[in-house]
């Protein structure tokens, strides 16, 4: 019987970096894969983690809610066939719905496969926890709502009011869910894995209740209308922050709608052989603080560098780090945000649109 570990978390929560932490210290000896989901066309984060001698199978061009269910079962039977592993790990795209990612799961344990939702853990900046919250609400939360297992990381750049602050945000969404606030340098990953494997009663409430949600959602799905911006306003959970207009100036307020992640995120990505030196890279990252390219909430990239070296990048509001790293086949960056502006992107990458 093989495990499958669903770990998601909004964009730039930690995820990867928690993942490479467990797979180091929690998950030696046992045969691993990992699958994982991207929004956008450019895949950066098997590169970042094929170092770590796990199988990647990555599936881009598309969102978690709206493409995963379908390749999902496809992709998990490929990787039980010819791996037969003993875990498999499922990174949801940072803007995916883990309710979704569950109800695919079920499927694929329906259609009679030998795998077991062992997990279902989300990773949460706690600096930005509130900010989200508020404004990507849909998304951020349904991630909350549907863990078993909240993991907050950056824990340790936030006072002790303010994280407290968090946790109890946190527990309004979901006060049945394991919430780790300790800083992960100071846990063992067998701890973390231990904090995630419990609560097994969670886990079935979990599942039953994304099975009354799908029931529900197919009930409604069509009923819906749809307004000229192609959105449909029949379903639930949707908030922009002071119950405001949508974005895509259709005039209709989207309050307690269902979107998509490609309804209300969009994606940049670019393969480039350009090389790079440390202090392009970060101007550019420093110039997307400035929301002249759009609201920027995720860049990441693996470039080539004028000396040689490879420079792997991350970004998100206000935080950024430049590191040295392994090659790749090419430079490639990505990023993810709302109402991007393609063309500022590009220019301070040094790149094509």
């Amino acid at each position: 019987m093989t495990k499958i570990d669903v770990i998601s978390g909004f964009l730039g929560a930690g995820k990867t970096t928690l993942i490479k932490k467990l797979i180091q210290e929690a998950f030696q000896g046992e045969k691993l894969v990992l699958i994982e989901n991207e929004f956008g066309e450019i895949g950066i984060d098997g590169g970042f983690l094929k170092d770590s001698g796990i199988q990647i199978t990555e599936m881009n061009s598309g969102c978690i809610c709206c493409s995963l269910v379908g390749d999902f079962g496809e992709a998990l039977g490929k990787v039980l066939d010819q791996f037969a592993p003993d875990r498999v790990i499922i990174e949801p795209s940072g803007v995916g719905k883990l309710s979704d990612v569950i109800r695919a799961v079920q499927g694929v344990i329906h259609g009679g496969e030998p795998v077991h939702l062992n997990s279902a853990t989300t990773v949460v900046d706690a600096v930005k926890s509130k900010m989200y919250m508020k404004n990507f609400g849909e998304f951020f939360n349904n991630q909350i709502e549907s863990a078993n297992t909240i993991v907050l990381s950056r824990s340790q750049k936030v006072s002790a009011e303010k994280l407290e602050a968090c946790a109890a945000d946190l527990k309004a969404h979901n006060d049945k869910a394991v919430i780790i606030t300790t800083p992960w340098d100071e846990l063992d990953g067998r701890q973390i894995l231990a904090a995630m494997e419990q609560k097994n009663v969670l886990m079935e409430e979990l599942l039953h209740s994304v099975e009354d949600d799908h029931h529900h959602h197919e009930h409604h799905h069509d009923h819906g209308e749809e307004c000229s911006c192609g959105h449909d306003h029949e379903h639930e959970h949707h908030h922009h922050d002071h119950g405001e207009e949508c974005s895509c100036g259709c005039g209709h307020d989207h309050e307690h709608h269902h979107h998509h992640a490609d309804e209300v995120f969009t994606s940049w990505g670019v393969e480039t052989p350009r090389k790079y030196t440390q202090e392009e890279i970060q101007e550019a990252l420093d110039r997307l603080d400035e929301n002249q390219a759009g609201i920027i909430l995720r860049a990441k990239g693996i470039l080539p560098a004028a000396d040689g070296s490879w420079l792997h990048f991350d970004y998100v509001p206000g935080e950024s780090e430049i590191r040295t790293g392994s090659a790749d086949v090419t430079g490639r960056l990505c990023v993810i945000g709302s109402e991007l502006k393609t063309g500022v992107i590009a220019n301070l990458f040094h790149v094509n649109a």
